[in-house]
Order: C-alpha cells, then sequence, then structure tokens
C-alpha cells in the first residue's frame, strides 16, 4: 500500500492505494474488449465488398459528425472524408493519400471508437 497526498481545487486529500487492486482493473478492461470487438466484425465485411485497399480510421474515440465525401469523390492528401465528434470538438479524418472514396462505412451519428475505419480509399 501507497499513501499519497492529492490536491484537487484546493483541498488536500490523504489517499492511500493498494498495488494489488489495480491488477484486477486492467484484467477485466481486456474481457470487455473482445466483447465490442465482434459488434464491430459485421461492418467490415459488409464494406469489404466495394471497399479499397486504403484504410481511413478515426483517430479518437467519439461520433460520425458529418460526412465531407461521397463514394466516387476524388480526393487529395489531407482532405477531410469524415469529420467525428469528440468532448465536444470537431476532429476531422482526413485522407492520408490521393486516391478516390471507395466506401463510406459510418453513418452520422454513428458511434466509432479510436482506429475503427470510417472510409477505405481506392
Amino acid at each position: 500500500m501507497k499513501n499519497y497526498t492529492i490536491t484537487v481545487n484546493g483541498s488536500v486529500y490523504d489517499v492511500t492505494v493498494e498495488e494489488g487492486a489495480s491488477t484486477g482493473a486492467p484484467a477485466a478492461a481486456p474481457k470487455a474488449a473482445p466483447k465490442a470487438a465482434p459488434k464491430a466484425a459485421p461492418a467490415a465485411p459488409a464494406a469489404a465488398g466495394g471497399a479499397g485497399s486504403v484504410k481511413i480510421e478515426a483517430g479518437a474515440a467519439g461520433k460520425v459528425f458529418k460526412i465531407e465525401k461521397n463514394v466516387g469523390d476524388s480526393v487529395k492528401k489531407g482532405d477531410a472524408v469524415v469529420i467525428i465528434e469528440a468532448m465536444k470538438m470537431e476532429i476531422p479524418v482526413v485522407a492520408p493519400q490521393d486516391g478516390v472514396v471507395a466506401s463510406i462505412d459510418k453513418a452520422v451519428g454513428d458511434a466509432c471508437n479510436a482506429g475503427e475505419v470510417l472510409a477505405t480509399l481506392k
């Protein structure tokens, strides 16, 4: 056990932390992640039919706020394809290279995780 003194907004708190307690929490988190992964898996095969080889992935977890490009649109490297909203901020997800939008894998309002494919280019 370790003792710490923490100050939050001017209030001082003495906190005791057990080292063994934190070991149990991360073990539970990975068990939750595989349960979420199968939910995302059905969307990937559906998109793979017309998907391009270049993936455009979310940089942060959030929800799709706006779709800037449509399937068939030409894009240049750095063009915003999808805009996600995370923590009240609008974050553009940009094309990593020049190409043509092959698929848009999410709709406005859909939740997304960091690293999840939002669109593809060919």
